[in-house]
């Protein structure tokens, strides 16, 4: 449940407030970057922030990945998965054809290059869709934006063109973070960690691998990071099934804190997504099998 103040990645409009809105409670609040949401988190101005973490076509957000990989002590406690819809966006009686610039967030340009082309259009970054909305909003030109619809409501726009995205499947997946407290295990979980090697060496990460795979933990992403202290040396974050509740997860954890420079922990939470309540409920009744089955061989021990 959030409650309290929540951060997101503004101004009014942007995606980021459309998935803060789908999670029905707190009050939002806009900041005007991710290092300065992640920072609200951190000095306890707002009690939560939603942040972009990948896009399903353009990949990782690289400033909030470092910032929490690098900068600040947050935990991830839940993920919103958002579809990406992108329309094209001009102010009441300006058509399409009328169009001579098209303003949006670097991100959602090179979303719909295709339709861009197509058209003939120029484009400008700005620095969200929601402000290029504004900017085209107070603007006598015939610009447009490329944004959301809730843009254009809030903006007082029209939508010229609907769905312009290149690829109808888009989307991004945002985290919830917070300080200290970890989220409940559900059954159906995904832990996120950074691993820092002491030293570049043939196998090293074979050896980290290696940890998970004797495990039986199913590794759902794996990227190398700059550390930032020179080229060639990285870190590796690392997202994988379960919850550090689970004494699988937490004897793997122990282990690589044990032969690792430093492992970071950014977070145990629930999966969201298609067919997610449905693992979760199959997982739980494998676990109870699984229980009565060890309960039932203990019981038949002989007494000493």
């Amino acid at each position: 449940m959030v409650n309290g103040r929540v951060g997101f990645l503004g101004p009014e409009g942007s995606f980021s407030h459309e998935a803060v809105a789908s999670l029905g409670a707190g009050e939002p609040v806009a900041y005007p970057s991710i290092e300065d949401l992640l920072g609200a988190v951190a000095t306890g101005e707002v009690h939560e922030a939603l942040v972009p973490l990948e896009n399903a076509l353009e990949g990782t957000v690289s400033a909030t990945i470092d910032g929490l990989v690098f900068d600040h002590d947050l935990v991830i406690r839940r993920e919103v998965v958002l579809a990406i819809h992108l329309h094209l966006l001009a102010r009441p009686g300006v058509a399409l054809a009328d169009v001579t610039l098209v303003r949006s967030y670097v991100h959602a340009l090179a979303q719909v290059r295709t339709f861009l082309h197509h058209h003939g259009l120029a484009s400008e970054a700005t620095a969200s869709t929601s402000q290029a909305a504004r900017e085209v909003a107070g603007s006598l030109e015939p610009w447009a934006a490329v944004g959301s619809a809730l843009a254009a409501e809030l903006f007082g726009l029209e939508v010229v063109a609907r769905d312009v995205e290149d690829h109808p499947d888009n989307a991004t997946r945002f985290v919830l973070v917070g300080r200290g407290a970890i989220a409940a295990p559900t059954g159906h979980d995904r832990t996120t960690i950074v691993c820092f090697q002491d030293a570049d060496r043939p196998g090293s990460l074979y050896g980290i691998l290696g940890r998970f795979a004797a495990r039986d933990l199913n590794l759902t992403k794996l990227e190398s990071r700059p550390t930032k202290r020179g080229l060639g040396d990285y870190c590796f974050v690392i997202e994988f099934e379960g919850h550090v509740a689970d004494d699988v997860v937490a004897d793997c954890l122990a282990d690589l804190e044990a032969h690792l420079a430093r492992v970071k922990f950014l977070g145990s939470y629930p999966v969201t997504g298609e067919g997610a309540g449905a693992r979760r409920d199959e997982v739980s009744a494998r676990r109870a099998r699984a229980q009565a089955w060890i309960e039932g061989l203990r019981a038949s021990v002989e007494e000493p």
